[in-house]
């Protein structure tokens, strides 16, 4: 029988994780597209609930989102009524955003969503492995303590 192809690239665990990783944004992608979610707009309206009011340059630092990239999502996002900027009271040349009802709402519906894609995406672990992988992940990712 012949070897599968690739054997050396496919026992680097750095490729396996890319797998994973692939097929785990691939589940909550299209879990969030069912909730006419894209995954940047789901991540900038969760940092939104997490920081506001927040100035848009901080929202941009804090997601490492590039700002001309970070500008066209809060665009969809506020022309959907989901954000609102408005002068930052601290500093009236910047912009604060926060999230709207409407929003919430949806985040709230885009989280469940979320989460049961990530529920799929580990049902072939048991409850402690999974316990287990997260901590493992953490430690690897450079993550710990973010």
């Amino acid at each position: 029988m012949a070897e599968a192809p690739l054997p050396a690239i496919r026992s680097l665990p750095s490729w396996l994780l890319g797998r994973a990783a692939a097929r785990g944004r691939a589940l909550v992608a299209e879990a969030l597209a069912a909730e006419g979610m894209k995954m940047w707009h789901h991540v900038v309206l969760s940092a939104v609930r997490d920081l506001a009011p927040v100035a848009q340059a901080d929202l941009g630092r804090g997601v490492r989102l590039d700002p001309k990239d970070l500008v066209g999502i809060l665009n969809d996002l506020q022309s959907a009524g989901l954000v609102l900027r408005a002068p930052d009271p601290t500093d009236r040349r910047k912009n604060a955003v926060s999230l709207t009802d409407e929003g919430a709402r949806l985040l709230k519906r885009c989280e469940k969503v979320a989460r049961e894609a990530n529920d799929e995406l580990l049902a072939p672990l048991s409850v402690a492995e999974r316990a287990q992988f997260m901590s493992l992940l953490i430690r690897i990712s450079g993550t710990q303590g973010s």
